[in-house]
């Protein structure tokens, strides 16, 4: 099925006669922000048909790259009528539209991983320039794990991450 791209305030008024929203970010997105009433099916967990009943279905991530991406992929998991949010959640808030928040739980593990990066690279950088030049390998180490990540899809920081304290308590923000 082909999967039309739609405006947030189109969104609404779809929702408002009977659409489901389907969030596709990861669990850790959803659980800190989300539209609501949307469900929530990670991208990278959907491997068939959706469990819905709907009229329609408005597909979103954060900013709409992920759902444009992988446009072909959703249309076949539904026989519903299927679109994809301009913009994403993004467009949704800037078009005011309510958004459900729990800044309870901790921020989205790619955001921790930009964090902890810039802060190391930039931590040895300075201290390259200020105490003793060896620790400029500290920026290197951290610019060599970001391509690896970038390269294979696995990020030894973001695991490491994940089992920090804060990341291990568990989500409440169920699908709502």
């Amino acid at each position: 099925m082909t999967v039309q791209p739609i405006s947030a305030e189109d969104a609404k008024r779809l929702v408002e006669c009977g659409a489901t929203v389907v969030d596709v970010r990861e669990a850790d997105e959803h659980a800190r922000e989300r539209i609501p009433g949307a469900k929530h099916y990670a991208l990278s967990q959907i491997a068939g048909p959706l469990d819905h009943r709907a009229p329609a279905v408005i597909f979103h991530c954060r900013s709409g790259s992920r759902t444009n991406a992988a446009a072909e992929r959703l249309g076949s998991v539904t026989d519903s009528d299927a679109y994809i949010l301009e913009g994403g959640i993004e467009a949704w808030k800037s078009a005011g539209l309510p958004i459900v928040r729990n800044r309870r739980q901790p921020l989205e593990l790619m955001r921790q991983v930009q964090i902890a990066a810039g802060t190391l690279a930039l931590i040895g950088v300075v201290s390259g320039a200020l105490l003793h030049p060896a620790f400029y390998i500290v920026a290197g180490v951290v610019g060599a794990g970001l391509v690896f990540a970038g390269l294979t899809g696995t990020c030894g920081m973001a695991r490491l991450l994940a089992l920090a304290p804060w990341n291990r308590r568990p989500h409440t923000a169920a699908s709502a």
